[in-house]
C-alpha cells in the first residue's frame, strides 16, 4: 500500500475514496473502507487540534492504523496533516478542492455519522447532494446487538475487556512501544520481559495480566505498577515472550492483546509470585495456541 501526505497525492481521476478518522479501524470502519482503493484520513485526530482539552485517548497511532488498513487490501492511504488552517476550511472547499479536484474521486464512502468542514457543517446528506461523485453512506454496524463505536471500544480496553474489544474491532487490540531497559526484575525471577512505557495519548489496557501475541511469539503480559515490589516507576507494560531468546532493546514491539487472565495482585513473597507467573504463562500459551496468529511485526 502506498502512503502519501495529501499535498503529495498524485491526481488520478476515478478514485474510490473512503473518508474518516478510522481510529481503531473497527468493524464499522471496515465496512466504510470495503470496496475503496483509496483511504483518506487525518493526522493528528481533528479533535486534538480543534479542542485539545476534549481529545480522547486514541485506540491506534498512525503506524497501527496504516498497517490495519493495508491488511484490508487498500491500494493507497492519503493522510491529511490536520492543523488549524485545515480546520478552518469549509465543507464546500473540502469537497471541491480535496475530493473532486486533488483526488479525482468518482465514489466517496463515509459512515452515517461522519462530519467535516468548518463547524462540522458537512455531513452525509451534504455529500449525497454533490454531483461530482457518487456517495455511499454506511449505517452504524452492530455486533451482538450492540453498536460498534470507537468510544465503546476505548472503554472496553481501558477496563481490561480486551476479548470483547477484539470482537468489535474485528481483531485483537494492538499496542506499539519501544522496548526500554528496566530493573531486570523479570530476569531475577526467571521470567525475562520486554518493557514498554505506555504513551499517555493512547488507550492502555487496564491493570492486569493478559494472554497476547508479541514479535511472533505467544506472550504473558503484565500491565500495572508491580505491587509486590513497590518499585515506584509508574505503569509499565511487561511482556514475557514465551520461547523467545534475544535482545529487543530499542526496537518497536507490537503486542496483540487476546484475553485478560486476572487482575493485578500483591503477593506475600517472590516464591508465591513465581508460582503464579508460571500458571499465567501456561494459561497464556494455551490461549495463544487456540488463536490464529495475528501479524505483530511493526513496520516501523
Amino acid at each position: 500500500m502506498r502512503v502519501v501526505s495529501l499535498p503529495e497525492a498524485p491526481k488520478r481521476p476515478g478514485r474510490k475514496v473512503a473518508v474518516g478518522t478510522f481510529v481503531g479501524v473497527h468493524r464499522g470502519h471496515r465496512e466504510v473502507i470495503r470496496g475503496a482503493d483509496t483511504v483518506l484520513t487525518f493526522d493528528p485526530h481533528p479533535v486534538a487540534v480543534i479542542k485539545p482539552e476534549a481529545a480522547p485517548k486514541l485506540l491506534t497511532p498512525l503506524s497501527i492504523k496504516r498497517d490495519l488498513i493495508a491488511g484490508l487490501g487498500v491500494e493507497e492511504l492519503v493522510v491529511i496533516p490536520f492543523d488549524r488552517e485545515f480546520a478552518s476550511r469549509s465543507a464546500e472547499d473540502f469537497v471541491e478542492d480535496v475530493l473532486a479536484s486533488r483526488l479525482g474521486a468518482a465514489e466517496v464512502a463515509v459512515g452515517e455519522n461522519f462530519r467535516f468542514g468548518k463547524g462540522a457543517r458537512g455531513d452525509a446528506d451534504f455529500l449525497r447532494s454533490r454531483a461530482e461523485f457518487e456517495t455511499r453512506v454506511v449505517p452504524l454496524v452492530e455486533v451482538a446487538g450492540e453498536t460498534v463505536s470507537s468510544s465503546q471500544i476505548r472503554a472496553l480496553v481501558a477496563s481490561g475487556e480486551v476479548a470483547k474489544a477484539g470482537d468489535f474491532l474485528g481483531g485483537p487490540f494492538l499496542l506499539d512501544g519501544e522496548v526500554m531497559s528496566g530493573d531486570r526484575r523479570g530476569h531475577q525471577l526467571g521470567m525475562p520481559t520486554a518493557n514498554l512505557v505506555p504513551d499517555d495519548r493512547l488507550v492502555c489496557p487496564g491493570h492486569g495480566i493478559y494472554a497476547a501475541w508479541a514479535h511472533g511469539c505467544p506472550a504473558a503480559v503484565s500491565v500495572g505498577v508491580r505491587p509486590t515490589f513497590d518499585s515506584g516507576r509508574g505503569v509499565l507494560i511487561e511482556a514475557h515472550l514465551i520461547g523467545f531468546e534475544g535482545d529487543l532493546y530499542g526496537e518497536t514491539l507490537r503486542i496483540a492483546f487476546l484475553e485478560r487472565l486476572r487482575g493485578e495482585k500483591r503477593f506475600e513473597s517472590a516464591e508465591a509470585l513465581i508460582e503464579q507467573m508460571n500458571k499465567d504463562v501456561e494459561q497464556a500459551k494455551q490461549i495463544c495456541e487456540a488463536t490464529k496468529v495475528p501479524s505483530t511485526r511493526a513496520r516501523g
